[in-house]
């Protein structure tokens, strides 16, 4: 017999689909609460508020996020099918665990007010993830202009992740691959 996850899980696992599909500002706590089979002070409990809940399911989601793209980086086998794993763990993250509309940090990002803390730390961390590894990734390839080489990339993921509204997210996500190749193959 599989044990049902606990209450705080289930909350988590709840507000990352709904939030993923819907948006934070649309989904109404009423939701999260019926996807979770919880009582109201079962969340407030565990997280204080509907913001404590997106900030903790979006720090998990940062986490189950930058282990999918370690493993991607893990399989690949040269400097430069390293530093384009991150397209690999776009789709790969995609298949697995809650699938959302295109990113679910600059979503939450997309739809908060201008001083909305969440938002910001979470849209912050992904970045940084992003801006860091990537780096780390270019150096091999770009040496001393490692950095510049990491930015152009940021905004090649960041374009793939917007697409990803537009077209089917595998589409864009090959797409950003094969942009990212091509920005490769001319990197002096």
């Amino acid at each position: 017999m599989t044990s049902r996850p606990g209450a705080r899980e289930r909350l988590l696992d709840a507000a990352d689909e709904l939030f993923a599909a819907g948006g934070f500002a649309s989904t109404p706590v009423d939701a999260v609460l019926a996807r979770a089979g919880v009582a109201p002070a079962t969340l407030y409990a565990h997280f204080g508020s509907k913001t404590g809940l997106q900030a903790a399911a979006l720090s998990a989601r940062l986490r189950r996020w930058d282990d999918a793209w370690a493993a991607a980086v893990a399989a690949a086998d040269d400097d430069r099918t390293r530093l384009l794993a991150v397209f690999d763990a776009l789709a790969a993250f995609r298949s697995t665990g809650t699938p959302s509309r295109w990113c679910a940090f600059l979503d939450a990002a997309a739809g908060a007010a201008d001083d909305d803390a969440v938002a910001a730390t979470a849209l912050a961390q992904d970045t940084a993830l992003l801006r860091g590894r990537l780096g780390e990734l270019a150096a091999p390839v770009a040496g001393d202009r490692a950095e510049e080489l990491a930015e152009h990339l940021l905004v090649v993921v960041s374009g793939a992740l917007a697409m990803a509204l537009r077209t089917d997210p595998d589409r864009a996500f090959a797409q950003g691959r094969a942009t990212a190749a091509a920005l490769l193959a001319g990197w002096r």
